[in-house]
């Protein structure tokens, strides 16, 4: 697979040194894509596991989807462990994770939910980052028990507790949990499930430490959205938040 990989890193990074983040070119180094809808920017990955981590530390994506976060940790020479509900989206991050790479990163992948992180002992994870489903707005399976990407809001919001618990529980004093999650509409009505979602972490006894502001670059329905915003007279949502939580 290395004989595909023609860059290893990003130009000229920079850390972001602000509260909004904005990456226009999402990122196309080793063997990141965009192919799995709604999956993150490398760029942001990137910086958080370089500001809220070290090498050696054990970082942990609940939610790991497209497997972005596993091969950002395998190059920055963090240990990582990936978890998703979904053997689709693990198929998809074994993939994803198989190039050779001079890195002392140990990288797991496991089968699991994100509920009940059972397989991790207490106070042993240094960092969480990790990138939710939106509720139902982007549905990736179509009959997986527990799949949060099934629930309307009200239930997302009540089996995220369990996943705040849980966060809270494996990760060690002092250390910190970042999350990326956006908002959405129904019936011409902003569903407010970032701050919602905020509060329900915040509940499970984390502090805020920054809310970030990223833009949203390059939507898949953005002519179609576009187009009715005009008509029916509501604002394009393109922003999501970025939450850093200290235990």
């Amino acid at each position: 697979m290395n004989k595909k990989i023609k860059k290893w890193g990003p130009d000229n990074f920079e850390l972001e040194l602000t509260s909004i983040w904005s990456f226009p070119l999402r990122g196309s180094w080793a063997t990141h894509d965009a192919k799995w809808r709604g999956n993150w920017s490398p760029y942001i990955p990137r910086n958080l596991l370089l500001r809220y981590s070290n090498e050696g530390d054990w970082v942990l994506d609940q939610f790991v989807g497209g497997g972005t976060t596993l091969v950002e940790a395998k190059l920055l020479n963090r240990n990582v462990i990936g978890i998703d509900i979904n053997e689709t989206a693990l198929e998809r991050c074994r993939d994803k994770i198989a190039f050779e790479y001079e890195t002392k990163s140990d990288v797991r992948i496991v089968k699991g939910n994100a509920q009940n992180l059972s397989c991790i002992k207490n106070d042993s994870i240094d960092f969480i980052c990790t990138h939710p489903p939106y509720a139902n707005i982007i549905q990736y399976s179509d009959n997986i028990e527990g799949d949060l990407s099934q629930c309307k809001i009200p239930e997302f919001l009540s089996k995220m507790e369990s996943v705040a618990k849980e966060s809270y529980r494996v990760l060690k004093e002092g250390k910190f949990c970042a999350i990326l999650i956006g908002d959405t509409r129904q019936k011409g009505r902003v569903q407010p499930l970032g701050m919602q979602t905020m509060k329900v972490f915040e509940d499970q006894g984390f502090q805020l430490k920054e809310i970030i502001i990223k833009e949203q670059h390059n939507c898949k329905a953005t002519g179609y959205w576009k187009t009715n915003s005009l008509k029916y007279n509501f604002l394009l949502l393109a922003h999501e938040y970025l939450f850093i939580f200290k235990k």
